[in-house]
C-alpha cells in the first residue's frame, strides 16, 4: 500500500510539474507575439504567423506521438527491471526521430521556395529557412522526454520545455532589435525572429542531454545485467543475440502503430491555423502586393494571442476531467458522469462567454494598448468571438476522451478545418481579414456543436435553455453595460492615447469580470458547494458573497 501511495504521489506531483511548465511555456509563446509586432511591425508579424503554423505542423508530425509511445514502452521495461530494454526503446525512438527531423529540415529548408509559391508569397523564404534547423533538434529532445516520463520523472521535460521557450523568446527579441536597427527588410527581420526557434531547440536538447548524462552515471553500474537485453516481444523472455536486430525493428513497428494515431489526433488543432497559412496570403494578394498581404495577415493575428490565452487556461483545466471521467466510465457511474459533465460544461461555457464578450467590447483599447494603434479593431472584435466556441471545443474534447471517444474530437476538428478553408475562400475576397475571423467563428462553432452532440448522446443529458442561454446571456448583458459605461467615463476623463487605452483595458477587464461573476452567482449558475470547493480562495469568496447577500 505504501509503495502504491508513493507511486500515486509521484505521479500527481509529476503531473503538476508538467502542467505548470506547459502553462508557463505557452504563456511565454503567446505573449512574445506582442513585442514581435511592436518591434517588427505588422508585416513581420504577418510573415511570422504565416510560417509558424507550418513549422508547428512539422514539429507535431515528428514529435506528437513518439514521447507517449516511448514513455509507455520504457515504463513496461522499467517495471521488470530491464535496463537494456529501456535503452533499446530509446535507441530505436531516437533513430526514427532523427530521421523524421532530417526529413522535416530538408522539406522546410530546401523546399522553401516551392512552399512560398504554394502559399502565394515570396517574402516567406527567409523565414521558412530560418525555422528549419529547429527540426533537427526538437525530435531528439522529444524522445528523451518520453524516456524520462516513462520513469515517472517529469522534471527533465518541464525544465527543458521552459528553457527552450525562454531561450527562443530571448533570441527572437535580440535578433528583432538587431535586424530592425540594421534596416533589414520585413522578410529578413521575420527570418531572424524565427531563427530563435532553432536556438531554443538547441537549448532544450542541451538540458535533456544534461539529465541523460546524470541518469547514465546513476544507473551505469546496473547496465548489462544478464537477462535484460530484450528490446521487444515477450518482456519476460531474453532475446537470442542473433535476433536482437529483428526484435528491435519489431519494437519500432509496435511504437509506430501506437504513436501514429496520437500524432494524427494532435494535428487537428494546428490544421485550423495551417488553413489560414495556405489561403490568406493568396486571397489577400489579389492586387499583386504580397507585402501588403503580409501586413493584413499581421493585423488579422493581433487578436489571436488573446484568444489563445483563454484556450490555454481552458486546456490546462480540462485535462483534470479526463482521468475522473475515465474512472467513472470504468465503474459505469452514470450519475457521476452526468454530474461532472454538467459542472465542466457550465464552468467552461461561462469562462468562454465572458472572455468573448469582454474582448469584443474592449477590442479598441486593447488594440491600442498592445499594438500602439487601432488598426484592425473590427477584426479583433470578430476574432474575440472564437473564445467561447474554442473553450467548448476544449472541454467537450476532454470529456469525450475521458469517456473513451478519443478519435471523434480530432475528426470533428478536421471537418472544421475543411469548413474554415471553404469559408475563407468565400468570405475573404468580400470582407478581407474580417471574413477570415468570421470563418474562424463558424469553424470552431461547428466543431463545438459536433462534440456537444456526441457528448449529450453519450451521457443522456438534456440541457435546459434557461441555464444554457438565458441566464448566461443576462449576465453577459450586465457585464457589457458596465464595461461600456466605464469606457465612456475613461474617454471623458483622459485624452486619447496609450495611457487611456491602458486604463480602459485593465479597468474594463477587472470590472467586467466582477460584474459577470456577481451576475452569475445571483442567477444561481454557480452553487455554494462549487464555490467552497475552489482551492484556498473558495471559502473566503463564499463568505464575502454571503455578507453581500449574493449567495444564500
Amino acid at each position: 500500500m505504501n509503495e502504491r501511495e508513493t507511486s500515486s504521489s509521484r505521479l500527481l506531483k509529476g503531473a503538476a510539474v508538467l502542467s505548470l511548465a506547459a502553462i508557463l511555456s505557452k504563456l511565454l509563446g503567446t505573449l512574445q507575439k506582442i513585442p514581435l509586432q511592436n518591434i517588427g511591425g505588422d508585416g513581420v508579424f504577418g510573415i511570422y504567423n504565416t510560417v509558424y503554423p507550418f513549422y508547428t505542423i512539422l514539429v507535431t508530425l515528428a514529435t506528437a506521438g513518439f514521447p507517449t509511445a516511448v514513455s509507455k514502452y520504457v515504463a513496461e521495461r522499467h517495471a521488470l527491471g530491464l535496463e537494456n530494454g529501456k535503452r533499446e526503446v530509446l535507441r530505436m525512438a531516437t533513430l526514427m526521430m532523427a530521421l523524421l527531423g532530417i526529413l522535416g529540415f530538408a522539406l522546410m529548408y530546401l523546399g522553401a521556395p516551392l512552399l512560398a509559391v504554394w502559399i502565394g508569397n515570396g517574402h516567406l523564404v527567409p523565414a521558412l529557412r530560418s525555422a528549419a534547423p529547429a527540426l533537427l533538434f526538437v525530435p531528439l529532445s522529444a524522445s528523451l522526454r518520453g524516456y524520462f516520463q516513462g520513469l515517472q520523472n517529469m522534471m527533465p521535460t518541464a525544465v527543458s520545455q521552459v528553457a527552450e521557450q525562454a531561450v527562443r523568446v530571448a533570441v527572437m527579441i535580440g535578433l528583432l532589435l538587431y535586424f530592425t536597427a540594421a534596416g533589414g527588410s520585413e522578410a529578413v527581420i521575420a527570418g531572424g525572429a524565427l531563427a530563435g526557434s532553432a536556438v531554443g531547440a538547441v537549448a532544450g536538447l542541451a538540458v535533456m542531454l544534461g539529465y541523460w548524462r546524470g541518469h547514465r552515471k546513476r544507473v551505469g553500474i546496473r547496465a548489462g545485467q544478464p537477462g535484460d537485453a530484450n528490446p521487444g516481444g515477450d518482456l519476460n523472455r531474453p532475446a537470442p543475440a542473433a535476433g536482437v536486430h529483428s526484435q528491435g525493428f519489431r519494437l519500432l513497428r509496435e511504437m509506430l502503430r501506437y504513436a501514429i494515431p496520437i500524432c494524427l489526433a494532435s494535428l487537428a488543432i494546428p490544421l485550423l491555423s495551417l488553413v489560414d497559412t495556405f489561403t490568406l496570403p493568396r486571397l489577400l494578394a489579389g492586387h499583386g502586393d504580397e507585402l501588403r498581404a503580409m501586413v493584413d495577415v499581421g493585423v488579422y493575428n493581433r487578436g489571436i494571442p488573446l484568444v489563445q490565452l483563454v484556450t490555454m487556461v481552458a486546456s490546462s483545466l480540462s485535462v483534470l476531467f479526463i482521468p475522473v471521467l475515465a474512472e467513472m466510465n470504468l465503474r459505469n457511474d452514470r450519475d457521476g458522469i452526468a454530474r461532472q459533465t454538467r459542472l465542466a460544461m457550465r464552468w467552461f461555457w461561462l469562462i468562454g462567454l465572458a472572455s468573448s464578450v469582454g474582448l469584443a467590447l474592449l477590442a479598441e483599447p486593447i488594440n491600442v494598448m498592445l499594438y500602439e494603434d487601432s488598426t484592425g479593431t473590427g477584426t479583433m472584435a470578430w476574432v474575440a468571438w472564437t473564445a467561447a466556441p474554442g473553450a467548448l471545443v476544449t472541454i467537450t474534447a476532454a470529456l469525450l476522451q475521458g469517456l473513451g471517444a478519443v478519435r471523434a474530437p480530432a475528426v470533428h476538428l478536421l471537418a472544421a478545418a475543411g469548413l474554415k478553408a471553404a469559408l475563407n475562400a468565400l468570405l475573404v475576397p468580400q470582407l478581407g481579414i474580417s471574413g477570415a475571423a468570421i470563418a474562424g467563428i463558424a469553424a470552431y462553432g461547428a466543431a463545438a456543436a459536433l462534440n456537444l452532440a456526441l457528448l449529450l448522446r453519450r451521457t443522456g443529458l438534456r440541457p435546459r435553455l434557461r441555464d444554457a442561454a438565458l441566464r448566461p446571456g443576462a449576465a453577459a448583458l450586465a457585464m457589457a453595460a458596465a464595461v461600456l459605461l466605464l469606457r465612456l467615463g475613461v474617454d471623458a476623463a483622459l485624452p486619447p492615447g496609450r495611457l487611456a487605452a491602458l486604463a480602459e483595458s485593465l479597468l474594463g477587464v477587472a470590472l467586467g469580470a466582477a460584474v459577470f461573476a456577481a451576475a452569475v452567482v445571483r442567477a444561481r449558475l454557480i452553487s455554494a458547494a462549487e464555490l467552497a470547493a475552489l482551492p484556498r480562495v473558495g471559502p473566503k469568496l463564499l463568505r464575502a458573497l454571503r455578507k453581500l447577500r449574493l449567495m444564500p
